[in-house]
């Protein structure tokens, strides 16, 4: 079945050094654009990540977020550098001894001085992280597959009935094609009596004129091929995998086809069919736009 490109999931696993979360949205796009905001503990990891993903997508924009928090041994520590406080008490108290400068310096003072509070933050080994990510990853993966398949499974029922009605409109449009040169003798018959005596019309020259309007007006070709274009679209609905270029190719040549029946046609209630097929074909092009 196709799968769409729409989708989210998320993942999330607690391990020794933290818990990472995972979360993905995928929309649609004419190829698969990986889009990564993670942590720095995570870059090196970057590649593995978008190598998991493509094992599993072949078309879309997916943005991936990635959110650890560290257990409490790897959480950041803080320390004071008590040398570099020191002097600038020193330097305080040469200060007030050479200026005669009146106030005290507070510990809080001290403190947002530059440099006297150090922020350390441990370093977490990849290869702790690597596994676990790739776990969780999978688990957005999954839940992302299930919704693109559940999306995909409404636009597949969606673009069946759409056809049918294409179909039903094509079969409208070949029994009118041959009435349309039948039409088209009794205007010319009923004009040239008209224009002419009676018993005056040359009876060979009106069936050469009708001829050349069939050839012009034959559309048999346009229709065979629309079929088949119909024909080979419905299996692609129910097909593994990305196949969403190929129906949208498809779909580019059963307008190529139908805009020719209207050209060539000349009738008005074909060009009604046409028009109808046209705005059929239109609303099944949008759901192609979002099939893998």
């Amino acid at each position: 079945m196709a799968l769409s490109m729409t989708g989210y999931g998320r993942g999330e696993v607690t391990t020794s050094v933290g818990t990472i979360v995972v979360e993905m949205k995928a929309v649609n796009h004419r190829y698969l654009d990986i889009a990564i905001r993670a942590p720095k503990e995570f870059n090196a990891l970057e590649e593995d990540l978008r190598a998991t993903i493509r094992q599993t997508l072949s078309r879309g924009r997916v943005d991936v977020y990635v959110r650890f928090t560290p257990s409490v041994d790897q959480a950041p520590t803080v320390t004071v550098n008590l040398p570099l406080a020191k002097a600038y008490l020193e330097q305080v108290r040469i200060l007030h001894a050479e200026t005669e400068l009146a106030g005290q310096l507070t510990p809080r003072d001290l403190l947002t001085l530059p440099e006297v509070i150090r922020l350390e933050e441990p370093v977490v080994d990849t290869d702790l992280l690597r596994r676990p990510l790739l776990e969780v990853a999978q688990m957005a993966l999954d839940q992302l597959t299930e919704m693109r398949k559940q999306e995909g499974e409404r636009l597949v029922a969606d673009m069946r009935e759409r056809l049918a009605t294409l179909t039903e409109l094509l079969a409208a449009v070949e029994a009118r094609s041959p009435e349309v040169v039948s039409d088209y003798r009794q205007k010319l018959t009923a004009r040239l009596q008209e224009m002419l005596p009676d018993g005056l019309i040359d009876e060979a020259r009106l069936a050469q004129e009708v001829a050349i309007l069939a050839d012009k007006a034959c559309i048999t070709e346009e229709i065979v091929r629309l079929r088949s274009h119909f024909a080979q679209f419905v299996p692609l609905l129910d097909r593994q995998g990305a196949v969403g270029r190929q129906l949208d190719f498809l779909v580019q040549e059963m307008n190529r086809e139908i805009n020719t029946i209207g050209s060539k046609a000349n009738d008005a209630k074909i060009a009604q069919l046409v028009v109808e097929m046209k705005s059929e074909l239109e609303k099944i092009r949008e759901q192609t736009q979002n099939i893998e």
